[in-house]
């Protein structure tokens, strides 16, 4: 994310039903809800440029991160789920497969993105996600209000400045952004499975399956790319880690955390500072300060996501 990219209002309408179900979790206070919201925030920012820092195949990344995730998952799953998962029904079991290949998808063209174009402009185009869940949403039948489609086109306006920049760079950093696009449409088509299989299912037993078939279809995809696994130094196999621990453990399991007290508006506005966010930390760590075109395209295109978000909660 990374796998970090939010559905509109109406799909995540469905994960709160479904939140609101299986698993319920006690309201602790709006303060310590924002605080949580901090750390997750920084989580998910550390995501891209972790990745772009490590010493491993784009791939061998995507695929050891979903795996230390299943690792750690697997206590609670297989323990306190064991049940749930054998009553999974078929078209459940189904969708949740279905959107663990899309999500391997989504991080086989986000990851190598990273280290053809900026950390700034790889995980802005990637949290466009919104955009293609509201054409996606569309194209069901759905009618999103005006306010949508207007922060959409803010949006892709954005994402046209943005690849302007970068084309101005190299023709390498525009492949970039295109994998990066890529990666955000295929985490709204994952968004979307998931708020459907997340009506009847809990969120662990949904993520286990979803995150087990990623790490399969990624294993397939290392395999056959040549990609490497293993022989890594220590220091890789520690940022490996702390990805693992920050992004996806951390980062998404607190967002899932608040989303419950703060909402899904307030939660999915939040999430969109990971783009300023990873672009703050890659600027101080990796020296990737962006071109002074990038601010302005990097900031409309938060606008648009913040429009869109908006017209959610009006919803």
């Amino acid at each position: 994310m990374s796998a970090a990219s939010q559905p509109t209002r109406t799909a995540t309408a469905a994960a709160d039903r479904a939140a609101g179900g299986p698993e319920p979790e006690p309201h602790a206070g709006a303060t310590v809800d924002f605080t949580l919201l901090a750390v997750a925030i920084a989580g998910v920012s550390l995501s891209a440029p972790l990745i772009a820092a490590t010493a491993a195949p784009a791939l061998a990344i995507a695929f050891w991160r979903n795996a230390m995730a299943v690792g750690a998952l697997s206590p609670f799953a297989l323990v306190r789920h064991r049940g749930e998962l054998r009553r999974m029904g078929r078209r459940a079991l189904l969708l949740s497969i279905t959107a663990g290949a899309v999500l391997a998808l989504h991080f086989g063209l986000w990851l190598p993105s990273l280290s053809m174009t900026s950390v700034a402009s790889s995980t802005a185009l990637c949290t466009t996600t919104p955009i293609w869940t509201t054409l996606f949403l569309r194209m069901r039948g759905h009618r999103p209000p005006t306010l949508v489609w207007a922060g959409t086109l803010l949006a892709v306006v954005g994402v046209v400045i943005l690849t302007g920049v970068d084309l101005s760079l190299s023709s390498r950093a525009l492949a970039g952004d295109a994998l990066a696009l890529g990666g955000g449409i295929a985490a709204a088509a994952y968004v979307l499975l998931g708020a459907e299989v997340r009506r009847t299912v809990s969120t662990t037993a949904y993520t286990y399956v979803c995150y087990s078939t990623t790490a399969v279809v990624l294993l397939a995809a290392c395999l056959v790319s040549g990609s490497a696994l293993h022989g890594y130094d220590g220091t890789t196999w520690a940022k490996l880690v702390a990805l693992t621990v920050a992004a996806q453990l951390l980062g998404h399991s607190l967002l899932n955390r608040v989303v419950r007290g703060l909402g899904p508006s307030t939660t999915s506005t939040a999430i969109l500072l990971e783009t300023p966010g990873a672009a703050l930390i890659a600027a101080l760590w990796l020296g990737q300060t962006p071109p002074v075109a990038a601010y302005p395209a990097l900031g409309v295109i938060l606008v648009g996501l913040a429009l869109v978000v908006r017209a959610g909660r009006k919803a």
